[in-house]
């Protein structure tokens, strides 16, 4: 019987694949908890793609900057404790309309709170299109966020990936 087996950042097996059908360059695999392992925290380290969708892997460790983004993301929790805080700015739109993925802000912005959600392994969270939101990490963990491509995302394919 196979035994299910839970990973964390402190504790994972980076796992590789069998090939059974094709070459193996036609596949790629990567460990989310490898690569959080590896990055600096909150940085947006893309982890799966598709057309301009992507996944991206975050390291949660303290607190992150602020961040907004012009269309809806979505969080889950991994690993960790995590606190998402939202604000909705009272001085229009922080990003354009026209902007994909999330844009990183200067500082808290202005606006009313919206309080915050806290997550632990297996929660997921709405982060709504035009709310500034911020992860505070009460324990250290591993996010996974699904966006749009956008400056802030970090493409590490040939560090990541096992072939």
């Amino acid at each position: 019987m196979q035994e299910t087996w839970f990973g964390s950042l402190d504790n994972f097996r980076k796992g590789s694949i069998e090939i059974i059908k094709g070459k193996p360059e036609h596949y790629a695999m990567s460990n989310v908890f490898d690569v959080a392992s590896r990055a600096a925290p909150y940085e947006k380290v893309v982890v799966g793609k598709n057309l301009k969708y992507v996944i991206e892997t975050l390291r949660a460790e303290g607190s992150s900057p602020w961040f907004a983004a012009s269309h809806d993301e979505f969080a889950v929790v991994l690993d960790g404790e995590i606190d998402i805080y939202f604000i909705k700015p009272s001085d229009g739109p922080l990003v354009d309309a026209q902007t994909e993925g999330s844009v990183r802000l200067e500082g808290q912005p202005s606006g009313q709170s919206m309080g915050y959600v806290r997550l632990r392994r297996g929660h997921q969270a709405l982060l709504p299109a035009g709310a500034a939101y911020r992860f505070e990490a009460r324990t250290k963990g591993v996010l996974l966020v699904q966006t749009i491509l956008g400056r802030y995302s970090v493409e590490k394919w040939a560090d990541i990936c096992i072939h």
